[in-house]
């Protein structure tokens, strides 16, 4: 098949939708297709096989200064780069919608000389889509969990009515709901998400694909002979993302039996206010640590050396730490919060699964995974194994190519 795939953010270390594009887009070509990928900044490196068409953006949402470019002084009164630095000084996140209308005209110029089989979309859902589905090319688009849980979870915390306001234009939700319900097929990342996305945007079950995120095993793995140190945790992630629950982590510390430390990889949020006041309220600032953001190889030696995992997500449509912590043979306590328990398995078996909000819990469990070193190795181990079994990119592409083709048949009426 010919693929052309569309990620508003291609680089991998700019989030997930970069690591995603990049492992779909390997698995694609070892299996033989032609692979175009249509991104936008931060831009992914060069991939092997793989034909990258840039398209540009200006994120004026995270620029507070110096919007005119010396080189290109009138490009900020194009038209819709206008629409994008008016929008974002709104509070509107207009980054998704502007890309599908670029992605949309570079689709245009590149039909001259290509004519794809598919079109997947990596989690944008612009208004610009509703005019590539007018070339009649079979357009899927892979939704990792709807934006309404991210919007929610901000609600949960006392805020100004301008923060509501302002996260209420943020999120882009009524677009989503339109465009995901006038493609083919919907693909998502666990069976929690399709019921999120059926509940928030009303796409139809059966018109939703579930294919599991894979995981680089041979890149996350233990490290033999990795000296551990003693009481020690590790959560990954955004601590400015009130989805991840790191509130009720910080205050599982002062509940432990055991004095534990906790090492925070957070890839160095721009903006980290939220967390720190907790850990100074909690009175817990000599048993946290920041890393800020560390190369892949930093983060497996971390993991090597940290005895627990604990990932008190509210929500994740997949959980890309957990699956990390148990490729890398470390016993994960993680909340039933979406799809969690999906990826980590059954409880005492393969993790420690706690509810959601529950600091409580969480410290208990912390304690007897502690306190029980022989129940750490072998839950670790047992781990390893699922996501061997379970989570590869390589299984993956194969059901992505299952899910293409079955839309391009119903696509072609055949």
């Amino acid at each position: 098949m010919k693929i052309c795939l569309m990620s508003y953010r291609g680089n991998p270390y700019c989030g997930g939708q970069g690591i995603y594009l990049m492992y779909v887009a390997r698995e694609l070509v070892k299996l033989g297709h032609e692979v175009h990928a249509i991104v936008g900044p931060p831009y992914p490196f060069e991939m092997e096989g793989v034909t990258l068409h840039r398209v540009s953006n200006h994120n004026y949402f995270n620029v507070k200064k110096d919007y005119i470019k010396p080189h290109k002084p009138f490009a900020s009164f194009a038209p819709l780069n206008f629409y994008e630095f008016v929008a974002s000084k709104l509070g509107i996140f207009p980054e998704i919608e502007t890309f599908s209308i670029r992605a949309f005209l570079k689709l245009k110029e590149l039909l001259g000389e290509h004519r794809f089989d598919i079109i997947h979309d990596n989690q944008c859902l612009g208004y610009g889509f509703l005019l590539i589905n007018k070339f009649g090319i079979p357009f899927v688009s892979t939704l990792h969990h709807p934006l309404s849980i991210d919007r929610s979870t901000w609600f949960e915390y006392p805020s100004t009515f301008a923060l509501k306001m302002k996260r209420i234009l943020y999120y882009p939700l009524f677009m989503q709901a339109v465009v995901s319900n006038r493609l083919d097929r919907i693909i998502t990342v666990s069976h929690d998400s399709a019921r999120e996305i059926n509940k928030a945007f009303g796409v139809p079950m059966e018109r939703q694909s579930v294919v599991y995120n894979g995981m680089d095993a041979g890149i996350f793995h233990p490290i033999r002979g990795m000296k551990k140190r003693k009481n020690s945790l590790i959560f990954v992630g955004n601590v400015e993302d009130r989805k991840k629950g790191v509130i009720y982590l910080l205050k599982a510390l002062t509940l432990t039996k055991n004095r534990v430390h906790l090492t925070i990889v957070d890839g160095g949020a721009p903006n980290r206010n939220y967390v720190p006041r907790w850990i100074d309220r909690f009175g817990i600032q000599d048993r946290v640590s920041f890393t800020g953001k560390i190369p892949l190889e930093e983060l497996v030696e971390l993991y090597s050396r940290t005895e627990v995992a604990v990932c008190p997500s509210l929500y994740e449509g997949f959980g890309f730490p957990a699956a990390e912590a148990m490729a890398c043979e470390v016993p994960v306590i993680a909340a039933t919060g979406g799809a969690l328990p999906e990826v980590v398995g059954e409880h005492m078996k393969t993790g420690y699964l706690v509810p959601p909000r529950d600091p409580e819990a969480i410290a208990k469990g912390i304690d007897y995974l502690i306190d029980n070193p022989d129940v750490r190795h072998r839950m670790g181990r047992d781990a390893r194994r699922r996501v061997l079994a379970t989570f590869t990119w390589e299984n993956a592409a194969n059901e992505m190519v299952k899910v293409y083709e079955e839309v391009i048949r119903a696509h072609r009426g055949l």
